[in-house]
C-alpha cells in the first residue's frame, strides 16, 4: 500500500516511482569471462558489485509519512454465546488535505452489503464524522451474531474487510485508481449454550438478596432526599413571595393592624367548644351562658360587616367580662383580646331592613346567631323565679342554640379565609359587570 508524505498545506506521494530494477541489478551485469585452457589460466576476476539503490529521499521539514488510510475492529466483549448478539465497530480514518484527499467506498460498509461470514449482520447504524485535520473519522456501528451451532468452544474470527478507496485531487473531477486496504481478522471466543447436564436453557438472574436490598435502600434515600429538597424549594419560594408581596404593603404599627376576621372567628369557635364541654360536664348554668355571649356577639358584628373592639395584649393580662381572646400573628404567638356589643334585636334589623347587602352565607349565619343570642339570653340575664330566687335553665334549649351558633361561626370562618374571600371578589365584580 502506497505512503503519503503529509506536507503543512499539501499531500505529496512519497518517492515510489523508482523503477524496482534500479534498487536490484540483473544477473547479466555480472559478467563472467570465459575459461582460458589450463595452461595459460588466469585467475578468475571478481564478479562486479550490484549497484545500491538509490538512497530514500527523507521528508521535508514540515512533512510526515503516514498511511493514507487506517481501519481498526472494536468489539464489546471477547466471548459470546451461539445466537447472543454482540456490538462490532468499525472505525476508518482517511486523510483530507488541501490538494489531495482520500475517498473510501463506504457503500460497502453498510449493514445490507458488508459480508462478515459466519456471522451475521443484525442492523448496522453510521455515526456522524469526527474530523481532526488533516483526518477525517468514519465510524460504522453493527449488531452481530452467529447461529452456527458447529462452533461450540472454537475461535472464530471475523473474516478480514476490504475497504476500496481512491485519491482525488483538489479541482479535478475524477478519482484516481481503484486502491485495496484489508482489515486483520479479529477472533472471538464462541462460548456454549448451556453445559452438557443442564436440564434448560434459561439464564438465573445474577442479582443477589445484598445487591436488590442495596439498591432499594438507595432509591429510598434518594427519594427522601428529593422530598426535603422539594419542601426547601417550596418554602423558598413562599419566601420569595411574602418578600416581593411585602413591596406592595403598607406597613402600618402592629397596634393599629385589625385581627383578622378568620382569627377573631377561630377564638369565638374556641370559646364556644369550651363552654359546651363544661356544660356536658356539670350542666348549663346562668354563669356558662353569660361566658358564651361574648363570642356570639362578636360573631354577630362579624356576619354583619361592623367594626369589632380589639387591644394586643401580653400573655399574662387577665381578661375582663365581655371580652375573649384570640392569637395573632403569622405563628399564633401574640394576643389580643376583642369585643362587640351586639344584640339579637340588632340583628333582626340588619336582616329586615338592609338584607340585600350580605350574601346569603351571612343571612343564614346571621339568622342562627339571633337566635342564639335570644336564647342565651334569657338564660344569662332572665327574671328570677322560683322558691331558691333563679329561674331554672332549659338545657336541652341551649344545646340546641349552641350547636347552632357553632355551625354558623364555623361557616362565617370558612367564608373569612383567603381563597373563599377571593372568590367572593370576583363573583361580584362578574355580577356588577
Amino acid at each position: 500500500m502506497k505512503k503519503l508524505v503529509l506536507g503543512p498545506s499539501s499531500l505529496v506521494l512519497g518517492p515510489w516511482a523508482f523503477v524496482f530494477g534500479i534498487a536490484f541489478a540483473p544477473a547479466a551485469l555480472a559478467q563472467t569471462p570465459a575459461a582460458a585452457p589450463a595452461a595459460t589460466a588466469k585467475p578468475a576476476p571478481k564478479p562486479a558489485a550490484p549497484k545500491p539503490a538509490a538512497p530514500k529521499l527523507p521528508p521535508r521539514a514540515g512533512q510526515v509519512e503516514s498511511d493514507p488510510i487506517r481501519c481498526w475492529w472494536k468489539t464489546d466483549r471477547t466471548s459470546v454465546r451461539v445466537g447472543e448478539a454482540f456490538g462490532l465497530t468499525l472505525t476508518c480514518g482517511v486523510i483530507e488535505t488541501g490538494p489531495i484527499a482520500v475517498v473510501p467506498a463506504l457503500t460497502q460498509l453498510e449493514g445490507g452489503a458488508i459480508q462478515l461470514t459466519p456471522f451475521e449482520v443484525v442492523s448496522a447504524t453510521r455515526r456522524g464524522d469526527v474530523v481532526v485535520p488533516p483526518w477525517r473519522y468514519v465510524q460504522f456501528e453493527y449488531s452481530v451474531r452467529l447461529l452456527n451451532d458447529g462452533f461450540f468452544g472454537q475461535d472464530v474470527s471475523l473474516p478480514a474487510v476490504t475497504v476500496t478507496y481512491n485519491l482525488k485531487s483538489a479541482g479535478a473531477d475524477s478519482a484516481g485508481r481503484d486502491q485495496s486496504y484489508v482489515l486483520p481478522t479479529l477472533p472471538m471466543r464462541i462460548l456454549s449454550l448451556v453445559p452438557k447436564a443442564a436440564g434448560d436453557i434459561r439464564d438465573a438472574s445474577q442479582l443477589t438478596f445484598a445487591e436488590i436490598e442495596s439498591r432499594r435502600y438507595y432509591a429510598t434515600a434518594a427519594r427522601v432526599g428529593a422530598v426535603i429538597a422539594l419542601v426547601f424549594a417550596a418554602v423558598f419560594a413562599v419566601l420569595a413571595v411574602l418578600r416581593f408581596a411585602q413591596r406592595f404593603t403598607v406597613r402600618t404599627p402592629a397596634s393599629a393592624r385589625p385581627v383578622p376576621a378568620a382569627s377573631a372567628l377561630a377564638g369565638c369557635a374556641a370559646t364556644l367548644k369550651n363552654v359546651q364541654r363544661d356544660a356536658r360536664s356539670a350542666g348549663w348554668s346562668p354563669e356558662l351562658a353569660r361566658r358564651a355571649l361574648p363570642a356570639m356577639r362578636i360573631a354577630g358584628a362579624s356576619a354583619m360587616g361592623r367594626p369589632i373592639a380589639q387591644q394586643y395584649v401580653s400573655g399574662d393580662t387577665a381578661t375582663r367580662e365581655g371580652q375573649v381572646v384570640v392569637k395573632t400573628g403569622a405563628l399564633g404567638l401574640g394576643r389580643a383580646v376583642i369585643s362587640a356589643a351586639t344584640t339579637a334585636p340588632a340583628i333582626a334589623t340588619a336582616l329586615n331592613g338592609g338584607g340585600s347587602s350580605h350574601g346569603g352565607r351571612a343571612r343564614g349565619a346571621m339568622t342562627q346567631l339571633g337566635e342564639s343570642l335570644q336564647a342565651f339570653g334569657r338564660a344569662a340575664y332572665g327574671r328570677q323565679n322560683g322558691q331558691n330566687g333563679s329561674s331554672p335553665v332549659d338545657g336541652s334549649e341551649l344545646d340546641r342554640a349552641m350547636e347552632n351558633a357553632l355551625e354558623a361561626v364555623q361557616r362565617l370562618r370558612i367564608g373569612a379565609l383567603w381563597p373563599m374571600r377571593m372568590v367572593q371578589t370576583v363573583t361580584r365584580g362578574v355580577m356588577g359587570a
